[in-house]
């Protein structure tokens, strides 16, 4: 099965699929040179949105940025700061939805999702 991974950052998730067994294609706005997978540099939001493109997976991963809902967004928020990373989080699954295609959103406590939660320490995961 082939896994689109939108915001691959270095590849973390990415190696997770590939152990399980996916084909994976990576996509960000930044090549990290530790990317080790087939890899494409563009934003998310207009891949998600080439009908074309995505007909080619089976199966979507992404990490859209977490620092607006994360702990320290929080705080930075609190003490009259802001973070320069957007809040892509409701256009990323507004546009998973419109694919039809199976999706996996990976953010941060705090984030407004729904849907099934997992963690890794359900599995075993230590921090």
């Amino acid at each position: 099965m082939r896994l689109l991974d939108l915001f691959c950052g270095g590849g973390g998730a990415s190696a997770g699929y590939v152990m399980a067994g996916f084909d994976v294609v990576g996509v960000d706005i930044v090549k990290k040179k530790s990317y080790p997978y087939e890899f494409y540099k563009a934003n998310a939001i207009e891949v998600l949105k080439d009908k074309e493109f995505i007909a080619g997976f089976d199966i979507i991963h992404a990490s859209p940025p977490c620092q607006f809902y994360s702990i320290t967004g929080n705080l930075m928020r609190a003490q009259g700061k802001t973070t320069s990373k957007p809040d892509l989080l409701a256009e990323v699954r507004d546009l998973l939805i419109a694919t039809g295609k199976p999706y996996i959103i990976e953010n941060v406590p705090g984030a407004p999702m729904t849907g099934v939660t997992l963690c890794g320490s359900m599995f075993g995961v230590k921090s």
